[in-house]
């Protein structure tokens, strides 16, 4: 399903794009901008970037994506691992015809967004990244087990928001499965040396408070392990801290959000600039 760059900005498109073996609702709003994938929250969709995208206006190229299982129509999957996150963006921009792209993602897809950029220097003009990748050791077996326990009280009635979309169609150990390996990747350990080694411009937008299954300031302390992230990669830094929590970031907090686009963008412009 793979096109070349003049199909693919031509004219704004939506549909699905097959991966391994399930396939994604994806639209593209076509046309000459820069580029921008948009990564989701774990179990969220990709209308949550409403706000983002008309913040910005019709200059951008806008690619949104729902997940394997999430939202309306993509399709379910035997693998919801992180890898096949990460896999489904370049299925996502193989299919649209784009080599080279800004990534925004938030929360879980905030971690995706990191790996990606890290891994694809050459492709990534640069990240934004919403509240989440913060290289800290929240996991341990108590957490673990909160997890577990909230996804199976929630499981009693999310089969009923199902059909629209508001929920995944994954059961309750699939998605505790999801947030525990998040947690392992989101180790210092793990997650510290791929922050190390981004090579592209880099904002944080970071909020403030608690989010799901959180408690007292354990997201704070979270969120402080930015600092000596910042103090070794000079490619990154926190573009804003804003006062919303983090579930209510991209309702609330969207200019703040397209401000960091904006910035990236411009940097991105301008090393490319200094390169000719």
């Amino acid at each position: 399903m793979a096109m070349n760059n003049a199909s693919a900005t031509s004219a704004s498109w939506t549909g699905m794009v097959p991966v391994d073996d399930t396939a994604l609702a994806v639209t593209d709003t076509g046309g000459p901008g820069v580029p921008v994938v948009y990564l989701n929250g774990q179990f969220a969709t990709q209308g949550y970037w409403r706000r983002v995208i008309a913040e910005l206006g019709t200059g951008w190229r806008h690619i949104t994506y729902d997940e394997r299982a999430r939202g309306r129509k993509s399709k379910r999957s035997a693998d919801y691992s992180f890898e096949a996150a990460v896999r489904d963006v370049d299925a996502v921009l193989a299919a649209r015809g784009v080599h080279r792209a800004l990534v925004v993602g938030w929360s879980y897809g905030a971690v995706v967004g990191a790996h990606w950029a890290s891994r694809n220097p050459e492709r990534a003009l640069g990240a934004v990244l919403v509240d989440g990748a913060f290289p800290h050791d929240w996991l341990d077996e108590a957490m673990a087990q909160r997890i577990r326990k909230m996804f199976r009280r929630m499981n009693l009635f999310m089969p009923l928001l199902r059909p629209t979309g508001l929920t995944p169609r994954m059961n309750a150990d699939q998605m505790a499965d999801s947030n525990i390996e998040l947690g392992k990747l989101s180790r210092e350990r793990e997650l510290g040396p791929v922050l190390d080694t981004i090579t592209v411009p880099v904002r944080y937008v970071v909020a403030s408070g608690t989010s799901l299954g959180s408690r007292g300031d354990e997201q704070e302390q979270i969120r402080a392990s930015l600092d000596a992230v910042i103090a070794r990669n000079p490619h990154i830094r926190i573009g804003a801290k804003v006062a919303s929590n983090h579930g209510a970031i991209l309702k609330k907090d969207f200019p703040a959000v397209a401000e960091a686009v904006r910035e990236v963008a411009g940097l991105d412009r301008e090393d490319a600039e200094d390169r000719r």
